[in-house]
């Protein structure tokens, strides 16, 4: 299966160079080793995608159930909890 995620473009040039391996989401989706995860580099300051695209096969997927970050309110951690995806 793919899936197509926004990336924020500092976290993107680090897919892109090899020095960031995986992605840490949201647990909102279905996802499983062997599907294809396309990020889409997204701007926050502008709200719009630049362009660029990656695509990355899904290896190992660790679920946990964490504290509040910037990304997602308490409630929504609390329901779904995280994916940690190990990108090949």
């Amino acid at each position: 299966m793919k899936i197509e995620k926004k990336i924020w473009p500092e976290y993107f040039g680090k897919v892109l160079n090899g020095e960031k391996t995986y992605e840490l989401r949201l647990a909102d989706f279905k996802c499983q080793p062997g599907d294809v995860l396309i990020l889409k580099e997204w701007d926050p300051k502008t709200k719009k995608f630049t362009g660029r695209v990656i695509e990355k096969k899904v290896g190992y997927i660790g679920r946990l159930k964490l504290g509040e970050n910037k990304f997602w309110s308490k409630y929504e951690i609390k329901k779904h909890g995280y994916y940690i995806i190990s990108l090949i």
